[in-house]
């Protein structure tokens, strides 16, 4: 009888993966929300010490192309975790300009 109750509290594998996809999809998410942010913040930092300009205005620029191209990246996360879940049509019309603030 336990193997019963057992075998009924197991989830599904492939749930788990999809659960996994998407667990690992939002902190991808995240950093790359978090990644250009940190880029500014240390620009400032240098602009503020007076130490290398030239440095804090290619930090600035960094951000900005990591900010935009997290978007991409973001895009197809989004579409394999789609097709992995079986989603076959897994094609978006979504803007997600927003996840990035751009």
């Amino acid at each position: 009888m336990g193997f019963f109750l057992e075998m009924g509290s197991r989830k599904d594998p492939m749930e788990q993966e999809d659960n996994v996809l998407d667990e690992l999809l939002r902190d991808i998410a995240g950093l790359l929300h978090e990644y250009p942010k940190a880029l500014e913040r240390h620009a400032a930092t240098i602009h503020t010490s007076g130490k290398d300009p030239d440095l804090a205005e290619k930090l600035l620029k960094a951000a900005d192309t990591m900010r935009d191209s997290g978007n991409l990246y973001i895009t197809w996360a989004k579409h394999f975790a789609a097709l992995a879940k079986g989603n076959t049509d897994a094609s978006s019309d979504e803007d997600e300009t927003d996840d990035f603030g751009i």
